[in-house]
């Protein structure tokens, strides 16, 4: 019904300008009063419309100058980049500021003008009335209302290449390692897209780290993501800087924070194709173990991964490390009974699944190359293969006549066996 309204309405238009039409032609010839085809005839009139509104539309009045009522002058309107503001209200971390024009955008990146240090604020919240809430990225101790805010038009930016390895930087990207500021050309966003699906890998595999109870109980996987809870304990901060060590110093990638680590890793990543370890907040660490004198304190029967199958990771692995996890589970049942009749009540079976899960919890255990300077002891990579083989060795009982003390702290199976050496000519001195 509109559609034929608005067709009528151009017809009865086109017809008033038309010198020939009947409406302003009195007398009529005989070919004006010819009916021409009625989809010719509309279209026809359509197009005399059309083109005669365009000839008679005027050109737009020039638009003036833009700027703030502070004097701030704005060069891009979508983002309102170059706009003043002024502080409003400061509550701790959290900073209100009014703009008269140029509202910017959540998650752009404000400048505190005439400050002793840069400080920078970031758009969490419009609260109307050209107000928006703002959080600082460092201390506001001496912020004042009234005074003035840049819009900067864009998120937080860093610096990213190879002009940031071994480089330490706070969250807006200065340099804070008393080394100058970066020498770099290449600068990202902190606020991107993350990849498409499409433009992830779809194979499967696994992050070899070195370190034993990891790779082959819980074995990371490549390009995934990994969750390692616990509260403040011990050793969180030297097994990140373990995991560091191995997998990520041969290209210099470093532990960050939040989104600046992430911007700074997904470059290295997207632009130099090379693979990335980031890091972020706390590590698995259990308690029990740690009291047991065990590191890395990480709980072998509660930790998970899903690249443990044998689709991913072959039989031997699998069948390796879930044969670790049945061994460690039945010590774990036989606890109560120990406690409170001791082993001497135990089946023969039952003593020997203690003796290889007490050897077995020891080996677990690996000196790290980050810690030399406080234990003293060297650190040890292991190779996957090798840990296989090793901890298979233990459950075939290969070594049931070594004692379990010479698995405590070592690397592989072949410091094992020097270590019960070295015990067994030490006792029988």
């Amino acid at each position: 019904m509109a559609s034929r309204r608005l067709l009528s309405s151009l017809l009865r238009s086109s017809l008033r300008r038309s010198p020939h039409s009947p409406l302003s032609n009195p007398k009529p010839s005989t070919r004006s009063l010819s009916r021409p085809s009625p989809t010719g005839f509309l279209l026809n009139r359509a197009v005399e419309y059309a083109s005669s509104a365009a000839a008679q539309q005027s050109p737009p009045p020039p638009s003036g100058p833009k700027g703030t009522g502070s004097g701030g002058k704005i060069t891009d309107e979508f983002t309102g980049k170059g706009a003043i503001g002024s502080v409003c209200q400061v509550i701790g971390a959290v900073v209100d500021v009014r703009f008269e024009e140029g509202l910017p955008p959540i998650l752009t990146a404000l400048e505190v003008l005439d400050n002793q240090v840069r400080l920078v604020l970031e758009v969490a919240q419009h609260l109307g009335e050209n107000m928006v809430r703002t959080i600082a990225m460092d201390g506001t101790e001496g912020l004042v209302r009234g005074q003035k805010v840049l819009n900067t038009g864009s998120p937080i930016t860093v610096p990213v290449g190879r002009a940031t390895l071994g480089r330490i930087m706070n969250v807006i990207g200065e340099a804070i390692d008393e080394r100058g500021p970066f020498n770099t050309e290449h600068f990202l966003p902190i606020h991107r897209e993350a990849p498409a699906f499409v433009e992830q890998a779809t194979e499967q595999q696994i992050l070899v780290t070195g370190i034993k109870v990891v790779d082959l109980l819980a074995p990371y996987q490549r390009g995934g993501k990994i969750g390692l809870f616990g509260g403040a304990g011990v050793g969180k901060t030297v097994l990140i800087m373990e995991l560091i060590n191995n997998v990520a110093k041969a290209h210099g990638a470093r532990a960050r924070v939040g989104l600046t680590g992430l911007t700074v890793a997904e470059h290295f990543r997207d632009a130099e194709g090379q693979d990335v370890l980031l890091f972020i907040d706390n590590i698995f660490r259990f308690t029990q173990i740690s009291e047991l004198g065990i590191y890395p304190a990480v709980d072998p029967l509660d930790s998970t991964s899903r690249m443990l199958s044998p689709h991913i990771l072959g039989e031997d692995h699998y069948n390796t490390a879930r044969g670790v996890q049945k061994v460690l589970q039945n010590y774990k049942n036989l606890q109560d009974i120990i406690a409170i009749l001791g082993m001497d009540e135990l089946s023969e079976d039952d003593k020997l699944t203690v003796a290889r899960a007490r050897k077995i919890q020891r080996f677990l255990s690996q000196p790290f190359h980050v810690a030399e300077v406080f234990t003293g002891a060297p650190g040890k990579y292991v190779d996957l293969k090798e840990s296989i083989a090793s901890f298979q060795g233990v459950l075939d009982g290969k070594y049931d006549d070594l004692p379990e003390q010479s698995f405590y702290m070592v690397g592989g199976i072949d410091e094992v066996i020097a270590k019960a050496e070295k015990i067994a000519k030490e006792s029988a001195a």
